[in-house]
């Protein structure tokens, strides 16, 4: 009958440091790959964000006008759907908050603007201005409007 041996490992057996560092640097190189395709998905994200929050605070306005029978002026703003507004017009039939939550900035910061009336013959206008806060811009800076898809 023949018997194995069985071989215990050296206490010098392990990694080396040289192992040890290349794996941290693959890690690296890794994560960092990585977490540059997902800064791609935030900026996506908070324009995705940008629009909905237009959306919702555009039927939010519709609403306060089928209870107060006008738009909040441009001095009241878009805080009238969470507050009942002072000043003119009247908000007489006010019947708020219009909104579950408060939306006072976009997802970059910056506040939405609000006209009154709006673009094209429009009641109202809402926009963002984007990641950079000004008027214009491309891609990630490009303004989201009410009025545009």
């Amino acid at each position: 009958m023949e018997t194995k041996k069985r071989t215990t490992g050296n206490s010098e057996d392990g990694w080396t440091f040289i192992e040890t560092i290349i794996v941290i640097a693959i890690i690296m190189i890794l994560t960092s790959s990585v977490g540059f395709m997902a800064f791609k998905y935030v900026d996506k994200a908070k324009t995705a964000a940008a629009r909905s929050q237009i959306e919702t605070l555009s039927l939010a306005l519709n609403s306060y006008f089928f209870d107060v029978k006008n738009f909040p002026s441009a001095q009241q703003g878009i805080g009238a759907l969470w507050t009942r507004p002072d000043g003119t017009p009247q908000a007489d039939g006010w019947d708020g908050p219009y909104i579950e939550k408060e939306i006072k900035t976009d997802p970059w910061g910056n506040e939405y603007r609000y006209e009154v009336p709006g673009p094209n013959g429009l009641p109202f206008g809402i926009s963002s201005f984007g990641a950079d806060g000004m008027e214009g811009g491309e891609g990630n800076n490009a303004d989201i409007n009410s009025w545009q898809n």
